[in-house]
């Protein structure tokens, strides 16, 4: 008997499709969790719903696990059914019926189930920390508290929106010159390999002393061929350890976090981001009523970069102590005049959540601007990379011919 009960405990539920008629006999259908059809079709008819078709949904990986993207979309979604007067078990499957992604109608199931069991939303949010992070859960326990549940989820699903275009924006910005560098090596290194020994093989029949610029670009080309692939596992090995550490190790992320913030072009872009994403989480939560140190505690994890979560992690503890944050703000140096003389407008006016909103939309936008100038910028830029290699080595292959034909 102890191990029936056990393997019932564990035994995973697994999504369903279904379709039936309710109490007034009107056609519905949804989709819900459950151990097998037999118990599924037992809690319909409890519900009041006669089931006329029940089908397993297969549980493939089409789609990958839910992106942060994904948990905005499940946001808004949410807070539109809400206050639409829609009840939110029934939202909850509207929702999950309407999305393609197998990983992501399990989660919103997930939720569903708890819910229904009597969990709190923010307590079944909770259970899923890799979708929903403190900031989240902490705004949908407000709006539980206040009776504001919708307005609260519109508020969430605004700033997960706007985020997350931000995120979007930053990645553009850092992909760009990324992209460029792996497409100049990809093309030199296929000219190294397969282009220049043609050459080489066909100057040895000359009898006569190549140039030096191509006697050097023959010479980088036998390295290539030879010892190549002992190179790349070298450079494959280096970043390896280099992604590893990062991401194990706080003070090389906060290394590389000081180091970007002051690299041309690229650095602005991310200064510009982290004082967007710093307002617009001060905006969000003040809005919602949290109290502005504990607000400060996510706001700082939101900035998306060490060296501003530790100076909001000062701000915070000098709050705590009675200082003013427009003042905190100016002691940590990282934030214009302007943003700090917002800042103090919104604190004597009460009107703080407005004030940094507007910051931060107006520091959205300038993100947005850098990105479109750098890669208007970036554009010629990689004409001339790629004309400089590429032409450098047709011109080392050539200059043989062309020293030929001065001697002729």
């Amino acid at each position: 008997m102890a191990t029936a009960a056990t393997v019932k405990t564990i035994k995973r539920d697994t999504p369903f499709a279904w379709e039936g008629r309710d109490k007034r006999g009107s056609r519905i259908k949804g989709k819900s969790l459950a151990p097998d059809e037999k118990t599924l079709r037992a809690e319909l008819r409890r519900q009041g719903v006669a089931p006329s078709k029940i089908r397993k949904q297969r549980q493939g990986r089409k789609g990958g696990k839910p992106n942060p993207g994904d948990i905005a979309i499940f946001a808004r979604q949410l807070a539109t059914m809400l206050a639409a007067g829609i009840p939110m078990v029934q939202a909850f499957e509207i929702v999950a019926s309407g999305n393609d992604k197998p990983a992501m109608q399990k989660l919103i199931l997930d939720i569903k189930a708890e819910v229904e069991g009597g969990t709190s939303l923010h307590e079944s949010l909770a259970k899923h920390p890799l979708y929903f992070d403190d900031l989240f859960v902490n705004l949908v326990e407000a709006g539980e508290q206040a009776g504001a549940l919708e307005s609260l989820l519109d508020k969430v699903a605004t700033y997960k929106e706007k985020t997350e275009a931000l995120k979007k924006k930053v990645k553009k910005a850092l992909f760009y010159p990324a992209a460029v560098m792996g497409v100049a090596v990809i093309v030199t290194v296929v000219l190294l390999i397969f282009v220049i020994p043609e050459f080489e093989s066909l100057y040895k029949g000359f009898g006569a002393d190549l140039p030096a610029f191509t006697q050097f670009v023959i010479g980088i080309s036998r390295f290539v061929q030879h010892d190549g692939v002992f190179v790349a596992m070298v450079l494959g090995g280096a970043g390896y350890a280099f992604f590893y550490f990062k991401k194990r190790s706080r003070a090389m992320r906060e290394f590389l976090d000081r180091l970007v913030l002051k690299v041309p072009v690229i650095g602005p872009i991310l200064n510009k981001a982290a004082i967007a994403r710093y307002a617009r989480t001060l905006s969000t939560m003040f809005a919602a009523g949290v109290p502005l140190v504990e607000a400060l505690t996510s706001v700082a994890g939101a900035t998306g970069n060490i060296v501003y979560e530790k100076g909001v992690m000062r701000m915070r503890d000098e709050v705590a102590t009675g200082q003013r944050l427009q003042r905190a703000m100016e002691n940590t140096g990282l934030f214009p005049n302007m943003v700090n003389q917002m800042i103090a407008v919104g604190e004597e006016s009460g009107s703080l959540d407005e004030m940094s909103g507007k910051v931060a939309t107006f520091y959205e936008a300038e993100v947005d601007n850098a990105v479109d100038a750098m890669s208007s910028l970036l554009e010629p830029m990689i004409m001339v990379i790629l004309g400089v290699l590429v032409g450098g080595l047709v011109i080392a292959m050539y200059l043989p011919i062309f020293k030929l034909g001065s001697v002729v």
